[in-house]
């Protein structure tokens, strides 16, 4: 990495010179304004941010927190993963309650108070921001709310939402403010009609016909939580695929799947444009390879194309901070940019945007800065779809073994053998587990069906620790229960699966 900018004195353990505060803000000095001095500030308190502080406080770092919602958590906590799983575990239960006569339970046809879901969704979601409110309070972290800007190295200009400025100094800096949604050049995303995820949490009916964009892992929960309480969904994707990156195999059992659940799917699609209507919008699509166009009526449209890095107004342009191609901060194996004592994890940097990446991403620059040896293993760091049946991976996928030109061998167990499963009636979806030809050590796991979430975890402790097909095949797991398809799959590698 480059060293520091030119003219901007580095971190000095001892403090900053007298005059180096007057020399970078003479306005605030000439107002006698006395800044605060921190070990580390973290900006932003979305999951890698809130973990990071919690860390650092706990190796006795002096730490502060900046954040501009009004709420701690970020978008995960406050219009991301936990709001979206409320929804998605609400909208579950409702779709069951259909079916409970064919267990023996007699229950009226149930009915839908989508107002009284929405609160149910809400108090998930305080719940969670006052949770993190109180741990940041527990570990003595100062905590501020406005917008952060980095004025200079080891300084941090706090406007809060009535205008005042405050002053922070600090050793050390950590960016951790996350992703915005990526918008659609030309489309104005209204929250109305035209929504992103956002926007789809908050929606106050259901809509007759909803118009996916992108078959990513927000698009697909998202339109499995409206799915299920009643309205038809369209999934346009620009490839020719779901879930692009995921195993291709389980990606096109998990369509199929879906399509059973009434998902409509057109891929290989551009969207061209959106014109709103008096009850809606229009949505216009062509062939991504080309040809006529073909146009979608739609009561709300959800944009899930993707997310981007947020780094607006942070100042990192005056201060030199590098980006790359696409808008990430740059940063090297211990997560420090190319400024001294600049610092950036989660959405901001490359990687996948996940929130449980920021947060191992978080305890690990905290470890560095407080002088251990903070890690992460990237190549064991699980992904989830939440949907029903869930989508679950860790490690890598069949198309990356064979484009590394890598041998392997493959276990597969579907649901429909596993005896929990069976009796439980949930028996789609299958586990698959990539071994190294040579060694037999786990190279990959991709888990579709009940529970994939869960059971993932097992397969990625075992990755942890470099352990092989075998190794997982000869643990013995509890009967009757849905982890037995992983030892199954573990057994199949070799085939010699038991109940298959």
């Amino acid at each position: 990495m480059p060293g520091p900018v030119p003219g901007i004195p580095p971190s000095m353990p001892g403090g900053r010179p007298k005059t180096w505060m007057a020399e970078i803000c003479p306005a605030m000095t000439s107002k006698g304004i006395t800044p605060m001095s921190y070990d580390l500030i973290v900006i932003g308190t979305g999951p890698g941010g809130y973990v990071a502080a919690i860390r650092a406080a706990q190796l006795g770092l002096k730490t502060a927190v900046v954040e501009k919602r009004k709420a701690h958590g970020g978008t995960c906590l406050n219009v991301g993963c936990i709001p979206s799983k409320a929804l998605l575990h609400a909208s579950h239960m409702f779709e069951d309650a259909k079916h409970f006569a064919d267990l023996g339970i007699g229950v009226s046809a149930p009915t839908l108070d989508l107002q009284k879901m929405q609160s149910f969704k809400q108090e998930g979601v305080d719940g969670n921001t006052k949770g993190v409110e109180f741990l940041l309070k527990k570990n003595k972290i100062d905590a501020f709310h406005g917008i952060a800007r980095i004025a200079a190295v080891g300084q941090v200009e706090v406007t809060s939402e009535d205008g005042s400025n405050q002053l922070l100094e600090t050793k050390n800096i950590l960016i951790a403010t996350g992703s915005d949604v990526t918008r659609l050049p030309g489309i104005e995303i209204d929250e109305k009609v035209v929504v992103s995820s956002t926007g789809a949490l908050e929606l106050e009916s259901v809509p007759k016909h909803l118009v996916v964009i992108g078959a990513g892992v927000i698009g697909l929960e998202l339109g499995s939580v409206w799915r299920r309480l009643g309205a038809e969904v369209t999934v346009v994707e620009y490839l020719d695929r779901i879930l692009p990156g995921m195993d291709a195999e389980v990606a096109k059992n998990f369509q199929r799947i879906l399509s059973k659940q009434g998902f409509a799917f057109k891929l290989g699609a551009k969207v061209t444009g959106i014109e709103k209507t008096g009850n809606g919008a229009t949505l216009t699509y062509e062939p991504a390879a080309g040809g006529a166009a073909e146009t979608i009526e739609a009561d709300v449209v959800l944009v899930a194309v993707g997310r981007v890095p947020y780094t607006q107004g942070l100042g990192l342009d005056h201060l030199g901070v590098q980006l790359d191609n696409r808008g990430r901060v740059q940063t090297d194996e211990h997560f420090a940019t190319n400024v001294t004592g600049i610092y950036a994890i989660g959405d901001v940097i490359a990687g996948p945007m996940l929130a449980h990446k920021a947060e191992d991403e978080g305890v690990a620059v905290a470890e560095i800065i407080a002088g251990k040896a903070g890690h992460v293993n990237y190549d064991v760091i699980p992904s989830v779809v939440y949907t029903f049946p869930e989508v679950a991976s860790v490690g890598k996928t069949e198309e990356e073994l064979k484009a590394a030109g890598i041998a392997y061998n493959v276990g597969k167990f579907p649901f429909t053998a596993n005896g929990r499963a069976k009796v439980n009636r949930t028996t789609d979806g299958f586990v698959k587990i990539l071994a190294d030809a040579a060694t037999d050590k786990v190279l990959g796991v991709h888990i579709i069906g009940p529970e994939a979430g869960n059971l993932i975890h097992e397969a990625a402790i075992a990755m942890e620790f470099g352990a092989s097909s075998e190794d997982m095949a000869r643990t013995c797991h509890a009967h009757p229960t849905l982890a037995e398809a992983v030892k199954e799959a573990a057994l199949a590698v070799e085939k010699r699966a038991i109940h298959m």
